[in-house]
């Protein structure tokens, strides 16, 4: 995306958080490509019996976004952090649904990637626990869960995330690692100690 696009989204996601509907006609076609993108990237990791297609869960995510009161939009990072935590619970709505339905049978899966340091002999990990893990970690470290929110969720970029938490890019990788290695540990259940 193209610094002139993004201060466009920001400009237009500004103007709508000020009651310009004619603002959110604009920016509609140009978020919503790349919402498609972040949540193709996420169901792609997901298990292949995943039924939510990429459509159902962007119109789904937009639609929570466009009935958000109040928020001030900050910069299309923050618009998109925002859109990670809508497509988040989403996700584990539908996955806790089918879990209860199912008494556990065939829960969603969702696979950790080289991104969270996972080894792929470790197969598929429980979206439901996976959940459960970040909201562990959130009640410890509010920062760390964010950054794993925008980072896998998201597909935010360091230097994105970085903007959005008002922290340095330093700072984000240096978190990330601690984040990934406390995930790893916690959803697996075994120590990531060399």
């Amino acid at each position: 995306m193209t610094s002139n696009s993004s201060e466009e989204i920001t400009g237009l996601l500004v103007a709508w958080g000020d009651g310009d509907q004619a603002a959110l006609d604009k920016l509609t076609p140009l978020v919503y490509t790349e919402l498609k993108r972040v949540a193709r990237r996420y169901l792609h990791r997901r298990h292949k019996e995943q039924t939510l297609q990429t459509s159902d869960l962007v119109n789904e995510a937009y639609i929570r976004l466009i009935d958000v009161d109040g928020v001030k939009w900050q910069s299309r990072a923050h618009f998109f952090a925002v859109s990670a935590q809508m497509m988040r619970r989403i996700l584990v709505d539908a996955a806790r649904g089918r879990y209860s339905q199912k008494r556990g049978g065939d829960a969603t899966r969702v696979t950790f990637d080289e991104e969270l340091n996972v080894a792929a002999s470790k197969g598929d990990t429980d979206l439901i626990k996976l959940d459960d893990a970040l909201k562990t970690l959130a009640k410890m470290n509010e920062r760390h869960s964010q950054i794993v929110e925008l980072r896998f969720f998201g597909g935010l970029s360091e230097k994105e995330v970085a903007a959005v938490l008002k922290v340095s890019e330093r700072t984000i990788r240096r978190e990330w690692g601690l984040a990934r290695a406390w995930l790893y540990r916690e959803v697996s259940g075994t120590s990531t100690d060399a």
